[in-house]
């Protein structure tokens, strides 16, 4: 997570978004940079608004502009699901060395996720609170043009992304049965990323 005070600017890091590369090249410029543990690293809009947002309200303004970027749900898996299959990760209860694409999307549908199936939600990450608090302007990970347009704009700075934690490339298969599965019992995922504007 970044604050930039003057810009009235917080940028909510969202896991597997490319937020890594954007804290890179901004971390340095910004007044407040959480880097760890990673609970407050990637801290969703719940726990912004529950630990972050009363103190950043009342030293920085009352009105803070929240931004975050959310992937395309099947590719935001995609990438877990290669993540989880680096070197180090081999033996390990999340890891996903012989676990397909079609298998590891599959148990993160079920209701009692396989410990290489759970890694979360993005709508869940960024779900409105009840007091109000929100993302108060949402990016698509697949459009970098626009995020990056927005953030040079904001904070008044050329920005260059490089590529930071990058999944090893692998393909991705993905059978029609399980894609069904997946859009019919993560509705509310391919609801937010599809509203994005």
């Amino acid at each position: 997570m970044l604050v930039f005070s003057k810009a009235r600017l917080v940028i909510l890091s969202v896991p597997k978004t490319g937020t890594t590369a954007i804290e890179a090249a901004l971390g340095p410029q910004a007044d407040i940079w959480v880097q760890n543990p990673p609970e407050l690293k990637h801290a969703p809009v719940y726990r912004y608004n529950r630990f972050f947002r009363p103190m950043l309200e009342k030293f920085v303004a009352p009105e803070l502009e929240v931004i975050a970027v959310m992937r395309e749900p099947v590719s935001w898996l995609g990438s877990w699901w290669r993540f989880r299959q680096r070197p180090f990760m081999e033996g390990k209860p999340n890891a996903t060395h012989g676990v397909s694409f079609d298998d590891f999307v599959d148990g993160y549908c079920r209701g009692d996720r396989p410990g290489y199936a759970d890694v979360g939600s993005q709508a869940k990450f960024l779900e409105a609170q009840p007091n109000g608090t929100r993302v108060t302007r949402l990016f698509r990970y697949e459009d970098q043009p626009a995020l990056i347009a927005f953030l040079e704009n904001a904070l008044d700075t050329k920005l260059a992304l490089g590529r930071e934690n990058v999944s090893p490339e692998m393909p991705m298969d993905l059978s029609a049965k399980v894609a069904e599965k997946y859009r019919r019992k993560c509705a509310a995922e391919f609801d937010l990323y599809a509203s994005i504007g």
